[in-house]
């Protein structure tokens, strides 16, 4: 079986003791109750630092699958660019999906946050709750399309602390805006040198006030359009993550 047929289970952090390590947690459950893996059989075992490893099953009880370690892998290749998402915070399911898609697409980190249109009230208590379950969710994602470690999902902020934390720096900045009607993403991106690191802002579903706009302007961000067409926050967040791999990142066999 080649290794793009293994299937692929993540560990925060693999410590092997002379080739054996132990999963434990939601991985093992998956393995052994979900999946019915057994004794014998193989997979890749993965951590957040981009190690990997083909493993072999050599025992489950309860909660445990005990394995040995039988090779190390080699990491794939990363992206040449890093990829930055702000998103303004959607309703659950919109958000999920987008944190599972922006990640298989290669986005590193995204960081949600408040803005005066938005429309989710994300009360305080609930918000570790929700980081851990979107924190999963890159962890999934990550095994899915075999990146070499998940997108970092950061603290919920407001607008207002991102821009101010974003002023100066060495990066590209695009804020996508439906209003805006002199540049396209695509357009701009091909116009420009690529650099290695893009910040993309995704706002609510009601959008930025101009009051926003002006704002990261001011941060150095380039209002942008999508071309004609009015999309969904989370389309526009797959829309611009896909756009900016195609052009600048590792959509294509020949740019690693």
């Amino acid at each position: 079986m080649t290794n793009k047929k293994l299937r692929r289970f993540f560990v925060e952090e693999i410590e092997a003791q002379e080739g054996s390590f132990s999963i434990v947690g939601s991985e093992a459950k998956h393995i052994s109750r979900v999946l019915r893996m057994g004794p014998g059989e193989q997979f890749i075992l993965m951590d957040a630092k981009g190690h990997r490893f083909l493993a072999l099953i050599e025992s489950i009880s309860g909660r445990e699958v005990g394995i040995t370690l039988l090779e190390s892998l080699p990491r794939p290749s990363s992206s040449p660019i890093q990829i930055i998402l702000y998103q303004a915070l959607l309703k659950s399911r919109q958000m999920d999906y987008l944190i599972q898609k922006t990640s298989e697409l290669g986005v590193d980190r995204v960081l949600p946050f408040i803005s005066e249109r938005t429309v989710v009230n994300l009360k305080k208590d609930r918000t570790d709750n929700k980081l851990r379950h979107w924190g999963e969710i890159a962890r999934s994602a990550a095994t899915q399309s075999d990146r070499v470690s998940p997108a970092q999902i950061e603290p919920l902020s407001s607008f207002q602390e991102l821009m101010e934390g974003a002023r100066g720096g060495n990066e590209f900045k695009v804020i996508l805006w439906e209003e805006e009607g002199s540049k396209d993403l695509k357009s701009l991106l091909r116009a420009s040198e690529p650099m290695k690191r893009l910040v993309g802002v995704i706002g609510p579903e009601g959008g930025f006030s101009r009051e926003e706009i002006e704002a990261a302007r001011y941060s150095g961000f380039i209002p942008v359009s999508m071309g004609r067409r009015i999309l969904r926050a989370e389309t526009a967040a797959l829309t611009l993550v896909a756009i900016v791999q195609y052009e600048w990142g590792d959509l294509s066999l020949g740019n690693p």
